[in-house]
């Protein structure tokens, strides 16, 4: 009975002990957001920590999300009452609107719960031009008559003018002043319209923070209605899958945004 006491008491106080000197990695917080200024090449988080343990924490793995964030740690070892942070970059390259970006930082803690935590970079990056809609076309036999595609520039973007050039000779376009501040419309028409034809617009804004980024739009002429017979022969397939891709990819550069 006796020694059957005192092992629970031994038990207990090494509990006890484990306890006191266990490590713990408190955050200050694990979750930012970033609002770029528009020009920013990078948005930076900053999350602290502090070691409120007993014992030292190591830092066994620190991974971000994707390749266009990196992630670094101050020191691999954290003491007991020791301050530090973890600094997650992310490059924003053309990137726009809201990004999420997260960083898994892994500890030697033996606490499982406490092992593996995710930090989160937000950053919402305002774009400098605005483009609605990015394609305009006109029915085969339709009259062409001249079409609007509006611009919308950041109001910190400070652009006066914008050059658009088409890629084939078959499209003009006209740029004037839109009914709103910072806003410009693009008045594209079509040589004619007895034929199909496809072109990229290049949008190319004045602005001082603009680096050589080009937008892109399009204007299309359909080809003739198809009968029943050539509705889904592979050459219509084929031509709106070539305007799906211009579409999602940035018109060519002189110098193309880093990824």
């Amino acid at each position: 009975m006796n020694m059957n006491f005192l092992r629970l008491i031994g038990i207990v106080a090494l509990t006890a002990l484990a306890q006191v000197a266990r490590a713990e990695l408190k955050w200050e917080q694990t979750s930012v957001d970033l609002q770029p200024a528009l020009g920013d090449k990078q948005a930076v988080a900053h999350f602290k920590y502090e070691n409120v343990g007993k014992t030292p924490v190591h830092f066994t793995s620190v991974h971000a999300s994707c390749g266009c964030t990196a992630a670094q740690t101050q020191r691999e070892q954290v003491a007991p009452g020791e301050k530090g942070e973890v600094t997650a970059t992310f490059n924003i390259g053309g990137r726009t609107g809201t990004q999420v970006k997260t960083v898994t930082v892994q500890t030697d803690d033996p606490d499982p719960s406490r092992t593996t935590t995710v930090l989160t970079l937000k950053a919402v990056i305002t774009p400098l031009l605005e483009i609605q809609p990015a394609l305009v076309f006109w029915q085969n036999g339709e009259e062409p008559k001249p079409k609007i595609i509006t611009a919308k520039a950041n109001k910190a973007a400070a652009i006066k003018k914008l050059d658009v050039i088409s890629s084939i000779p078959d499209f003009t376009a006209k740029v004037e002043a839109g009914s709103a501040p910072n806003e410009f419309r693009i008045s594209v028409q079509p040589r004619d319209t007895a034929k199909a034809a496809y072109a990229t617009l290049s949008i190319k804004p004045d602005s001082p923070v603009n680096t050589g980024n080009t937008f892109a739009a399009a204007a299309r002429v359909m080809p003739p209605a198809p009968t029943p017979a050539t509705a889904s022969t592979p050459a219509t397939k084929s031509t709106l899958s070539t305007i799906r891709h211009d579409l999602a990819t940035p018109a060519a550069t002189a110098a193309s945004p880093s990824q």
